[in-house]
């Protein structure tokens, strides 16, 4: 059986996530790569569940909330796509739980734990950007949840972002960083692309090694 490979954008708000995995799909596909999108928290009734309600819910019952919209994603979705040979890219995952769990006060240790048996990338893409580009360009675009209405954040979770490439690595996924401050969405697309080529095309699923 084939199996395809599974991919994840994540970073701070404002870097470009979602418009980079729209542009980096259609240069795969142009390549002959089938490729099927998707995004955290899911479009399940627990996803948009989460997502509706994460400004009024905190801490580690939103933590759980995410980890349990991903194991369903991971069962009913992502998966499936993977079993039929398709490349899954992921707009948010593992390693923005490390970052945005944590700024609301939950330790990483309970986030690894609530994670233990997740499917782990193939290749985790982390984007950052300079603080002040991003608060420029959250002002300019709008903030879509309450960590993005903070104007101390985009500093704390440049260095949370930090630890969680470390985090993953230790993990053994291999992590792709690409600054985006003055890199367009096409150049990202480029090299995130060429790091693919490098990547075994299965994919291995098993127990985060604690």
């Amino acid at each position: 059986m084939t199996y395809g490979r599974f991919v994840t954008l994540d970073g701070p708000g404002g870097v470009g996530k979602s418009t980079t995995l729209g542009t980096l799909a259609e240069l795969l596909r142009r390549f002959g790569t089938p490729v099927h999108t998707t995004a955290e928290p899911s479009s399940s009734a627990l996803g948009q569940f989460t997502r509706s309600h994460a400004d009024q819910i905190q801490g580690r019952a939103l933590a759980c909330l995410v980890a349990a919209d991903r194991y369903e994603h991971i069962r009913s979705e992502i998966q499936p796509h993977l079993d039929g040979g398709e490349t899954v890219m992921c707009d948010r995952y593992l390693a923005s739980t490390l970052v945005v769990q944590q700024l609301d006060g939950v330790p990483e240790r309970f986030l690894l734990d609530l994670n233990a048996d997740i499917l782990l990338p193939d290749l985790s893409v982390i984007l950052t950007a300079d603080p002040q580009a991003i608060r420029r360009r959250l002002a300019e675009r709008g903030a879509h949840h309450r960590f993005e209405r903070d104007p101390k954040v985009p500093a704390r979770e440049a260095a949370l972002y930090r630890r969680a490439d470390q985090t993953m690595r230790r993990l053994g996924v291999p992590v792709l960083v690409v600054d985006t401050t003055q890199a367009t969405p096409s150049d990202t697309a480029k090299r995130i692309a060429s790091a693919l080529r490098a990547v075994p095309g299965s994919v291995a699923s098993g127990p985060i090694d604690r």
